[in-house]
């Protein structure tokens, strides 16, 4: 008798279709990541595509439109590398991402063609590093699992903190499973190691087990109820597929060794058929398995070669399978520059008869418990649902039951939803029939503007600086060899100061010396002493006057202000004699500013707890401010340059009309944490914007209307973890702000918004080596024609170099108007101090950064849509045999000559035409 029982699947046969019907543009990503790169919901496909910096996912229709044809979109996610993706099981409008920005966003994807907008976007801060892989759980809703280098954290969508931090492995986390039923998590990491946990019981892990030969890329399924599955790689070297018996982890059941290739395989396992499919990174080839829970364990039922490289695959719901033609599995492959769908078919007779046996009853959209509930031991099944075409569910998959939303975490657009996460009442649609195609009504239709509507409907307002790039120039422009920087100048001093024509950098040399370098001498600096400022004290805070480029203020650890001139041409020789010395803080300052309006007003802090205001043309004190309780971190000018701000440790944010009160006028709550502060106003003077830390010492940014700073923030930002902290930057024509720290290698890049969602994340911009920070120039050294909105000094550890902040747009030979409107000259005094002090006000002229030579894109001929990606059809189609000839006889004429040509008889010269002969 046979002891091995002969599989319904034994001949199944992968059908790949022609390149017509695959999905081009897709643009497949080659970055590193665990995840296997493309996911799939019932109506969507979401996947990493290829990007400079990454951030990006493609979205895609899971089924062409009417023409056949697919529409393939971007959307920006992160700020950094999207690593995983994952669509709720039960709500295939709901998109987790997770990145390299160390944050997991859940997205809403409407119905394209819908007015309504996306109604919510949601940021978890995991606080742990890179994330690497994430996970919806398989039967409660809105319940996370999210890995990072070396950890794991379950997540509730509907707090801000994470239910469970269970313990870090030793190595590299490499693949992470929920067991099918919800109640036990898998990982599997670089140190061989098998991990079991029980999130509910206790953080660390139940089993831990030495299973995978070899340390080399290993991922994980949980299958068959009680089997772990893991592809890795065998001690030869070969790719490999190994079983074990969860119930007895100390050996595998069955391995089975596919080959030699180097590629990381990713596996996909449908419950209901047993199925297993497999492909290498990078490989051409799809292996398809059949799981069992008796000998032979693995048995392979086919092997299939694709037409290109594999970066990624996934599964498509068993919702949309074609169970007429007895489809019993579709992969996406994912490639560099298509996803093609593989339909996995039994031989069966075609006919009008449902193959029951092929098609067990599935698991349906219903969570079978919330996440609060399975987090206090509930463990319920998800019901299941037959895929019968006669018996299905009408009207498409509805979302989860309502997920309410961390607090301080959520972007809110006007909605007549009662869910935050709800789809729109006016989704409801006839259901999909399994043989049909759903056209682009699932999500994207083809002309740029419905596009485009489409994007802002899914992720709401858009930015046109989301792809800002920061460039350092050329090394041509650099400052090199600079030597002896002090790193000990005080956290609210910005650590050195710039204008258009020098940098001035504090020295670690006795006496508080500063260097002086002219902008305009480029090079390597001599190994020799540098002419300095010798400034007699430790140097605590500097800044150079804005309305003259030659004047330089150092504020000392002595409580004195001194005020020095730098000659024309730069200092030629050391200077030790201040033109003017500011006495009357009582101790150490802090910070020194200028008046962004009236010429010779500066303000100061010191650790006396007081502000005090200085005219530098008598040298006298002209005003004092108290009601700080504690160190002052940062001050700030309004617009209009009537309001003083400041940010204090004492946790509160105040405001001043310096001209009127001696006391705050305004008072609010500010950042939790103690660690440091900034602030700059935004929007035209509307908001203020605090750069600061929580108490979890994470940085955050807080936005506080000017017209309520009591009534706290009206909208917050993580960013990251780190001791420094972030000086912004903020350019009033774009409401761009740029903010970085000193000792960090990122600058991250904001459109701040006077409405919600208020923050737009942009691009960021990474050095390769921590700067000591940023210091902005006038706008005029910006290059307009290569549309740069933004120059800055960045000062590195021996080095100064130029950066620019350019939006990419692809009509250069236009002035770009929109993002350069007319620009205030506050690089000109707009009235004196002493006018500014007895209650005139004044605003800075304006002037247009147009070059004459260039005509406003707004001005621009409008030129015919033209898609960038041609569909592969285009470059595919096959041609007619009439056609070829058409082609044929034209390339002949062509290379004989022009037929409107004249005959050689009606060039020859001399003889009649009577001549010729007939």
């Amino acid at each position: 008798m046979n002891r091995f029982k002969t599989s319904k699947f034994k001949n199944t046969t992968p059908k790949i279709p022609k390149k017509d019907d695959w999905v081009s543009n897709a643009r497949g990503s080659s970055l590193n990541s665990l995840g296997n790169q493309i996911k799939s919901s019932c109506s969507f496909v979401a996947f990493n595509t290829e990007q400079t910096g990454g951030g990006m996912v493609g979205l895609c229709s899971v089924d062409p439109g009417p023409d056949g044809k697919w529409t393939v979109m971007q959307i920006p996610c992160h700020a950094d590398q999207v690593t995983d993706l994952d669509f709720s099981p039960f709500d295939d409008y709901l998109l987790a991402t997770c990145s390299s920005d160390e944050t997991v966003k859940l997205w809403r994807l409407c119905e394209l063609g819908q007015e309504q907008s996306a109604s919510v976007e949601v940021s978890l801060k995991s606080s742990e590093g890179r994330l690497e892989l994430l996970l919806f759980h398989p039967t409660a809703s809105g319940l996370l699992a999210v890995a990072s280098a070396r950890g794991i954290q379950v997540w509730d969508t509907s707090r801000d903190k994470a239910l469970a931090v269970l313990e870090q492995h030793a190595d590299q986390l490499q693949g992470l499973t929920w067991k099918e039923d919800g109640s036990l998590l898998a990982s599997s990491c670089k140190d061989k190691n098998l991990r079991v946990f029980d999130p509910r019981a206790q953080l660390t892990a139940v089993q831990c087990v030495q299973g995978l030969q070899t340390n080399k890329d290993s991922r994980i399924l949980w299958v068959k109820d009680d089997y772990i599955l893991a592809t890795g790689f065998n001690q030869h070297r070969q790719q490999e597929v190994r079983l074990w018996d969860s119930r007895k982890l100390n050996s595998s059941v069955s391995s089975v060794s596919l080959g030699t290739s180097n590629g990381t395989l990713m596996p996909l396992y449908d419950s209901d058929s047993g199925l297993l499919v497999v492909s290498g990174k990078g490989d051409s080839v799809l292996d398809c398995f059949e799981v069992t829970t008796s000998e032979p364990f693995l048995s392979q039922v086919s092997h299939c070669l694709s037409d290109a490289s594999t970066r990624g695959i996934a599964l498509v719901p068993k919702h949309v399978l074609n169970v007429g033609c007895c489809e019993v599995l579709r992969v996406l492959q994912l490639t560099e520059n298509f996803i093609i769908p593989i339909s996995y078919q039994v031989p069966r007779k075609a006919g009008q008869d449902f193959h029951a046996d092929l098609y067990p009853d599935t698991l349906g959209h219903t969570p079978a418990v919330t996440a609060e509930e399975w987090w206090q031991g509930a463990n319920k099944q998800v019901e299941r649902v037959t895929l019968h075409p006669d018996k299905r569910p009408k009207g498409k998959v509805q979302p989860a039951s309502a997920m309410a939303l961390p607090r301080g975490k959520i972007k809110e657009e006007p909605s007549t939803s009662s869910s935050p996460l709800s789809t729109p009442s006016s989704s409801a649609a006839p259901s999909r029939s399994p043989s049909s195609t759903s056209g682009l009504s699932s999500g994207f239709l083809p002309s740029p503007s419905q596009s485009s509507r489409a994007i802002q409907s899914m992720l709401g307002p858009s930015s046109k600086f989301r792809h800002i790039q920061g460039t350092v120039l050329h090394r041509a422009t650099h400052i090199t060899n600079l030597r002896g920087m002090s790193l000990t100048t005080p956290g609210e001093c910005d650590g050195f100061c710039a204008n258009a024509q020098r940098v001035a950098v504090p020295l670690a040399i006795a006496g508080g010396q500063i260097a002086v370098l002219e902008l305009s001498q480029p090079g390597k600096l001599p190994d020799t002493a540098l002419p300095t400022i010798q400034n007699s004290v430790n140097v605590a805070d500097l800044c150079w006057d804005p309305f003259d480029f030659h004047k330089l203020v150092v504020a000392g650890d002595d409580a004195k202000i001194r005020v020095w001139m730098v000659p024309e041409g730069g200092l030629l020789e050391t200077l030790t004699e201040p033109r003017c010395i500011l006495q009357g803080h009582t101790e150490k300052i802090y910070s020194i500013k200028f008046h962004p309006h009236a010429s010779g007003l500066l303000v100061s802090s010191s650790y006396d707890m007081t502000v005090r205001l200085w005219d530098l043309d008598t040298g006298n004190e002209v005003r004092k401010l108290s009601g700080h309780q504690d160190q002052i971190f940062g001050m700030a000018w309004s617009p209009n340059g009537k309001f003083l701000a400041t940010v204090c440790k004492d946790g509160k944010v105040r405001l001043y009309d310096p001209r009127k009160s001696a006391e705050p006028i305004q008072e609010g709550p500010g950042p939790e944490g103690h660690r440091g502060g900034r602030l700059v106003w935004v929007c035209n003077g509307q908001y203020l914007l605090v750069s600061g830390f929580d108490c979890r010492s994470e940085r955050q940014l807080y936005l506080y209307s000017c017209e309520s700073l009591a009534s706290g923030a009206v909208a917050t930002a993580p960013t990251d973890v780190s001791p420094s902290t972030l000086i912004p930057f903020y350019d009033s024509d774009t409401s761009v702000l740029i903010l970085t720290g000193k000792g960090d290698t990122r600058v991250y890049i904001f459109e701040i918004m006077s409405e919600a969602p208020y923050f737009t994340e942009c691009s960021s911009f990474h050095s390769s080596e921590p700067h000591k920070g940023l210091c902005f120039l006038t706008k005029t050294e910006c290059d307009v024609r290569d549309v740069e909105i933004a120059r800055a000094i960045r000062l590195g550890k021996t080095t100064i170099e130029p950066v620019a902040f350019k939006v990419p747009r692809v009509r250069k030979e236009f002035f770009q108007d929109d993002v350069f409107p007319e620009t205030a000259v506050w690089w000109e005094p707009a009235l004196t101090a002493s006018a500014w002090l007895l209650g005139t006000d004044a605003q800075h002229r304006k002037i247009s950064l147009k070059p004459k030579d260039m005509t406003p894109v707004s001005l621009a001929p409008k030129e015919a849509p033209v898609r960038k990606y041609l569909p592969s059809s285009v470059y595919l189609e096959e041609k007619t045999d009439e056609q070829k000839k058409e082609e044929l006889l034209s390339a002949m004429v062509a290379k004989l000559g022009n037929r409107e040509d004249p005959l050689p008889q009606e060039l020859f010269e001399g003889v009649d035409e009577d001549e010729w002969d007939d």
